[in-house]
């Protein structure tokens, strides 16, 4: 149940018809692991905190760097040096105390992966590189979790939404991510941002959509992006949807 502050603080929730009552007690009982907490898990996580989303796991090795600033939101100068979990769990307190948030200081493999999905409801991946973004997708289809998957570049960014268990209207099964990206890039054709650098409002226009479509698979609101992948263009303000489907095996 809400308590007479969860109430108040999720007032403007609980007056959506498409919300309501029992889309924030939904919320609340809803366990959602983000792995990273850089450009993209700053907004998604402190917009996922506000909105009253219960358990909020969070996986990352790193630590706060100054450059890192620009963007990570979540972070600010007192936390340079602190791991991101760390600092990303003080912030979320702040947030909003009634969100339990359980950091996990690992980089995610294929064994400690498998473990930690199970305690999980949604995954949100927002990491800047291939082989963590191909690993939890693999890894949710085999645990049969829902994933959220966001990525920018310079000025431009994506996001889709990935249940390859499940089937489509047509019935077929969903498309995979490697439906979407069938290869890895070879190494270096992809600059880094430490390399390329990076718009730092960009990450949160992609962060907030992130959290906004798991906002609506945890309250079945709307339409989902499973089989659309939205583009940003953040230097046109133009955004286009791209539709795609699984392959032949």
């Amino acid at each position: 149940m809400l308590s007479k502050e969860e109430l108040e603080r999720y007032a403007r929730h609980i007056l959506l018809r498409d919300v309501g009552g029992p889309g924030q007690q939904k919320l609340k009982r809803t366990r959602v692991l983000v792995v990273g907490a850089g450009g993209l898990g700053s907004p998604l996580l402190a917009y996922l905190a506000a909105a009253g989303v219960g358990t909020l796991g969070i996986v990352d090795d790193d630590s706060v760097a100054l450059s890192n600033l620009q963007r990570q939101i979540i972070h600010d100068s007192e936390a340079v040096g602190l791991l991101k979990v760390e600092s990303a769990a003080a912030s979320l307190a702040r947030i909003n105390p009634h969100v339990t948030v359980q950091p996990h200081a690992i980089r995610l493999d294929e064994v400690n992966g498998k473990a930690l999905l199970q305690s999980y409801d949604i995954v949100v991946d927002g990491t800047d590189n291939f082989d963590t973004r191909y690993l939890t997708a693999e890894l949710c289809e085999e645990a049969r979790k829902p994933l959220i998957t966001g990525a920018v570049g310079m000025f431009d960014g994506s996001i889709t939404t990935l249940k390859p268990y499940e089937t489509g209207p047509e019935g077929h099964l969903n498309p995979r991510y490697r439906d979407l990206f069938p290869q890895r890039p070879a190494p270096g054709t992809i600059p880094a941002c430490s390399e390329a650098g990076i718009l730092g409002a960009l990450t949160g226009v992609i962060g907030s959509m992130m959290a906004l479509e798991v906002i609506k698979e945890i309250v079945g609101l709307g339409e989902g992006l499973v089989g659309r992948l939205i583009l940003y263009d953040a230097r046109a303000s133009r955004f286009e949807t791209i539709r795609y489907r699984r392959r032949k095996d």
